[in-house]
């Protein structure tokens, strides 16, 4: 049987390693190991970085680095689907690739599951609703930056469900490459 492969994608800017302390306790929550990362990730330039840590319940398998061009999100498909699970950052994505396929004429899908709202591909959801920063507590996938924000009180958990997405004020995106990216102008498709 194949062995299950995991990854950690971490930001890498002016030979700067961003929020190792994250990604070191989401690789110990996935396969039980305490793996120093620092170890292993050696930026190699100043430009910014994607460092795509591939590892299993061995240890590491590899890591490749890629320049990061940021991808313009504005409008989103919602998708709903039930039955998706992604609790760990599998390096298989085939899930989220089939979601993702059916985006339509849209920038990006968010998906909802069992009626509440989850995440988008490839970023955790935050929404500006009733003057408060809330994240979905019922996530495919915790992000490290989400978990950050979490800790520093600037986002609180709760139940998305479609309704608050389509009437709260602000939406943003949340991954370790672009940390917390509010989008103005976003629109949803159903």
């Amino acid at each position: 049987m194949e062995t299950i492969k995991y990854f950690e994608t971490i930001k890498c800017e002016d030979f700067e390693i961003f929020n190792l302390e994250y990604h070191n306790k989401r690789v110990a929550n996935t396969i039980g190991l305490n793996l120093n990362l620092q170890e292993y990730v050696y930026p190699i330039s100043n430009e910014l970085l994607r460092c795509k840590v591939i590892y299993d319940k061995e240890g590491i398998v590899d890591v490749l680095y890629f320049p990061y061009k940021k991808r313009e999100i504005k409008s989103f498909k919602i998708i709903f689907d039930d039955q998706i699970e992604y609790s760990k950052k599998y390096f298989d994505r085939t899930q989220l690739d089939e979601l993702f396929s059916k985006r339509e004429n849209c920038d990006e899908v968010i998906i909802l599951k069992n009626g509440i709202v989850t995440d988008t591909s490839i970023a955790n959801i935050a929404i500006f609703y009733e003057n408060t920063w809330i994240t979905s507590k019922n996530c495919l996938l915790k992000g490290t930056t989400k978990a950050r924000f979490i800790e520093e009180k600037k986002l609180i958990e709760k139940d998305i469900t479609l309704e608050m997405l389509k009437n709260a004020s602000k939406l943003a995106l949340m991954n370790a490459m672009i940390g917390f990216d509010e989008i103005k102008d976003y629109s949803f498709k159903l």
